[in-house]
Order: structure tokens, then C-alpha cells, then sequence
């Protein structure tokens, strides 16, 4: 047997991983490549969360957005950390990066528009996070990571029972019941595609292989169907998406994927899309990317400045 032969069967065997000693080249890298999504996509969930926590409809809620924001700048720190041990350059990774090179997920590129979609937003967003991790905490090889998401795994099931909260108290009025449903309206179709592609259009996963991961795309996608859907059938939101008996498994009832219009914010479900042109308009990145991006990387630059001003 060859070295990756080798790792594969130790890691199908139950060897844990420990440091990049370890590891080999594919391994390596599909591990940087799992935690720089993850880091990204926790630090790139706060300017969102930070166009509206302001907005909270009392102290109580305010200051529990404000713990979830300071879980999330916490767990990117965890996934840096440990870029950092892979030997990553993280300075260069955080404040040296082009804003469309970053790699969280699309939706994280709109700004909010009321208290009701950060709801809307730990609700459905957080449960992906929660799902994607739990997966990884379970299945994962690499030793460091799982042992850090014991602490974020706790968290993330914080945060969507937040989420929760917001919405279930919002549908108990009118006018903040037709807030939940048109967030939910946007955001439903942007939860799955935090899962990725199709299986059918994946040739091989090294995060599967080196067991970075437990479950596919399409079982994670319908993990999260299988919690998402009853809670929002509970609490009297409408989604595109039922149980189907026959099948014994999660329906879409829609399109998906499917054409997006950005600027309104709205699925056009009438316009079927491939994932290729999915991933295309992840590409070209959302409205608030670069307002984003720069919001995280603006202190480094502010203190360069005040170095430079101080050598001179």
C-alpha cells in the first residue's frame, strides 16, 4: 500500500489525527481548505447580525444577539487557531484578502433589514451551522477540531434556539408575522445551499475519504429539511418543502436550484438554474461583500496606520 492508501485505512479504522506529522498532502489540504470556510463563514456572520441587533425589541434580546455575536468571533477564532498550527499565515488570511476571495456563504453578503430576519437568521442559518458541525464534531479525524467543536456545537444549538424564540414570538402578531414569512421567504432556499452541490455532481470528496466530515451534501441538506420543516410548519410559516412519504424523505417544492434576483431579494422559482450558475453568482458575491469584508479588516489598517505614524 502507497502513504494515502496507508492513512486511509488507519483513518477508516478509527486513527485520530493529531498534528500535521500525520497528515499527507491531500489530507493536509482538504483540512485547510474545511477550516478556512468555517473560519470565514463564523467571522463573515457578525456585520450581518450587526446591521440590526440594535433593533431588539428589549435588553433581554439585545444582549443575547450580542452573546451570539461574540460566539461567532469565537469560533472563527477556533478555526484560525488551528489554520495557524497547520502552519496558514492568518494575518494574511484575515486583512490580506480580497473581499470576493473570502469563502463564506452567500447569504452572509446582504445586510438585514428588521429585528425579525436576525431571527429568521439563527433560525435557519445557525440550524445549517449546526448541522454542518455537529457532522463534523461526530465524524471528524482530525483530533484538535473535534475536541474545540464540544464547546461550538453547545453554542450553535444556543444560537437557532434563539432564533426560534424571535420567530415563534413574532408570529403571534400580524404585521411581524408577515416579516417571518417574507425572511423566510428568501432565506429557506439560501439554508440548502449551505450544503454545496448535488451528490450526483461530486466525484470524489477527500472530506468524506479522510472522514473531515461524516454525511454527504444531500443527507446533511435533508438533516436539516427534517428539523427546519416541522418547526416552521409549527409556528404557521409557509416553506417550499414537505415530507413525502413514499419517498421517506424531504421534498422541495420548488426548483433547486433556481434563478435568484438579487436586488429584491427574491427566488424566482419560475427560472430553473443548474449549480454551475449557482456557482457562478457565488463568484460575483453579494450587495455587502466588500462593505463586510472591510468592516472585518478595517482595525488592522487603522493600527498599521498609527504604527507607521509612530516609527516616523
Amino acid at each position: 500500500m502507497n502513504q494515502t492508501e496507508v492513512l486511509l485505512d488507519k483513518i477508516r479504522n478509527g486513527f485520530v489525527l493529531e498534528c500535521k506529522e500525520d497528515m499527507n498532502e491531500e489530507y493536509l489540504r482538504a483540512l485547510k481548505q474545511t477550516l478556512t470556510i468555517v473560519g470565514d463563514t463564523e467571522l463573515l456572520s457578525v456585520p450581518p447580525l450587526l446591521t440590526v441587533y440594535n433593533q431588539a425589541p428589549n435588553l433581554n434580546y439585545k444582549i443575547t444577539a450580542l452573546a451570539v455575536i461574540q460566539d461567532e468571533i469565537g469560533h472563527a477564532h477556533i478555526a484560525y487557531r488551528l489554520l495557524e498550527d497547520l502552519g496558514e499565515a492568518v494575518e494574511e488570511l484575515l486583512y490580506k484578502r480580497a473581499a470576493n476571495r473570502w469563502k463564506n456563504p452567500y447569504a452572509f453578503d446582504f445586510k438585514l433589514d428588521n429585528w425579525i430576519e436576525l431571527g429568521v437568521f439563527n433560525g435557519l442559518f445557525d440550524r445549517a451551522g449546526y448541522t454542518l458541525l455537529g457532522d463534523a464534531f461526530e465524524h471528524t479525524s482530525y483530533g484538535p477540531w473535534k475536541r474545540a467543536l464540544m464547546k461550538v456545537d453547545k453554542e450553535e444549538l444556543f444560537h437557532l434556539r434563539n432564533g426560534e424564540i424571535i420567530m415563534k414570538a413574532g408570529m403571534k402578531n400580524p404585521e411581524t408575522a408577515k416579516e417571518v414569512q417574507e425572511a423566510v421567504d428568501w432565506m429557506f432556499l439560501m439554508g440548502l445551499e449551505f450544503f454545496g452541490v448535488a451528490d450526483n455532481l461530486k466525484s470524489r470528496s477527500a472530506q468524506l475519504d479522510y472522514k473531515l466530515k461524516g454525511k454527504t451534501n444531500d443527507q446533511l441538506r435533508q438533516k436539516w429539511l427534517s428539523t427546519a420543516v416541522p418547526f416552521c410548519e409549527s409556528i404557521g410559516v409557509k416553506v417550499p418543502a414537505h415530507y413525502d412519504e413514499e419517498q421517506g424523505k424531504y421534498v422541495i417544492d420548488v426548483p433547486f436550484p433556481c434563478k435568484f434576483d438579487v436586488e429584491n431579494k427574491k427566488w424566482l422559482t419560475d427560472q430553473p438554474d443548474t449549480w454551475e450558475g449557482v456557482i457562478e453568482r457565488f463568484k460575483k458575491r453579494g450587495p455587502q461583500n466588500q462593505e463586510f469584508v472591510t468592516r472585518i479588516q478595517k482595525g488592522f489598517f487603522e493600527m498599521e496606520e498609527l504604527r507607521a505614524e509612530e516609527v516616523s
